[in-house]
């Protein structure tokens, strides 16, 4: 097979040749800047770029000759948009750890040795503290309450640190003909790729209701101000429709996968029960899904944290075909108990390595032990892509990543 026909193949429920595999597709799939230049000095690749495409979690973009070594499947269509030399700047953010960051990005150092980022308004709206390694939410336009009229609400959105850091390629949203450009693009690169092409478009809705408000306002607004919170997630699937729409008009037939975002549980289980994810965001999600089905070609892809086994049958429900990041080490997130409940209905993108407590601080031939048992349970009849449990943090040992790619080999 294909690296294309392999991760279709998982998607659509039919056995694959081998265990499709992505790291790097989607940001929340991939390499911290300082896992990943510990891995390429320790496997000889340093000669490698170091390029921070999301600012806000200092997430890399792996160089195609590192994809191709670890045998990856699927790639990030964004990539394609940030391939010359003067996108780039070299900055260095962490002690130790410099890197390539898009020209767009301007944190200025701080005399306690902080980062403070402005976005487009000039306002500082992210920080990154002394000894962390990604950026803070600094502003929440809607926290002292909810405004009569959702004026400036595009402006709004950019003061919040994740609509204000633009992932590519939509931080070039605002060129003349982007979305001519988008889809030329994936078109030409598609024609010399086999791999899968996946395409990140967020369109949240609990999270962003966090980031308008604030995580702790926002959940007692489901209960307490339900009104508000309607009208707050109607703005914002007028908006989200509109952009899906371009999305599916001009790359629908061109993509693989359209991954949406919504993270919806904490280790111990979701933050609501299912009858208000019914509620407020299942109907909505339903509407994203349906309009990706009926209009373009692509799979549909659900980013979402945390221990969600209570929201499955809701999520699968509203249309969402693959569920990322699979959080195998949150209560009831057993990987035996999720394929056995829901494994002919979704695809398990993820939960491959646990990176909260097994792949930075097992030893490697447990690493190994514990990545060969997920495969052989998610990987028969399909249904499953080996990722690991979000990204690969800077605690994360290159020998450990090693480890995990063994273990990945040897089962194939």
């Amino acid at each position: 097979m294909t690296s294309r026909e392999r991760i279709l193949s998982a998607i659509n429920h039919r056995q694959p040749d081998r265990v499709p595999v992505d790291i790097g597709a989607t940001p929340s799939s991939g390499v911290s800047a300082v896992a990943y230049q510990n891995l390429i000095n320790h496997i000889g690749m340093s000669h490698l770029n170091n390029q921070v495409y999301d600012v806000i979690q200092q997430v890399t973009q792996p160089e195609m000759e590192f994809l191709d070594k670890f045998g990856v499947d699927v790639i990030d269509v964004g990539r394609f948009f940030n391939t010359a030399d003067d996108y780039w700047q070299k900055l260095e953010l962490i002690k130790g750890y410099p890197a390539l960051y898009p020209k767009w990005f301007n944190p200025v150092k701080q005399p306690d040795n902080s980062w403070l980022a402005p976005g487009k308004t000039g306002e500082f709206i992210g920080k990154m503290p002394v000894g962390a390694t990604f950026f803070d939410q600094l502003i929440f336009p809607y926290l002292d309450g909810y405004p009569a009229e959702f004026k400036d609400f595009s402006r709004e959105q950019s003061r919040v640190i994740w609509g204000g850091f633009g992932f590519t390629p939509f931080d070039w949203l605002e060129e003349k003909n982007f979305w001519t450009m988008l889809r030329e693009t994936i078109k030409r690169e598609r024609e010399k790729s086999d791999k899968a092409f996946l395409i990140g478009i967020g369109c949240n809705l609990f999270e962003w209701g966090t980031f308008l408000r604030r995580i702790d306002n926002f959940l007692t607004d489901l209960y307490l101000e339900p009104e508000n919170v309607h009208r707050v997630l109607d703005k914002l699937m007028s908006g989200h429709m509109d952009f899906l729409a371009k999305i599916c008009e001009n790359v629908g037939d061109i993509v693989d996968i359209i991954k949406f975002g919504d993270d919806l549980g904490t280790n111990t289980g979701p933050f609501m029960p299912r009858d208000t994810y019914e509620e407020f965001f299942g109907p909505r999600h339903k509407m994203l899904c349906d309009y990706v089905k009926a209009n373009s070609s692509a799979h549909t892809m659900l980013h979402c944290c945390g221990g969600i086994y209570e929201l499955m049958p809701g999520l699968i429900d509203a249309g969402f075909e693959i569920i990322n990041p699979v959080q195998i080490n949150a209560v009831n997130m057993e990987p035996e108990k999720l394929k056995k409940e829901f494994g002919n209905d979704v695809t398990f993108w993820g939960g491959g390595c646990n990176t909260q407590s097994i792949l930075n601080q097992a030893s490697p031939q447990k690493v190994k032990d514990h990545v060969r048992r997920n495969i052989e349970v998610f990987h028969k009849d399909g249904g499953f892509v080996f990722a690991t449990v979000h990204n690969i943090l800077p605690d994360v040992p290159p020998e450990n990543i090693m480890a995990m790619f063994e273990a990945v080999d040897e089962f194939r």
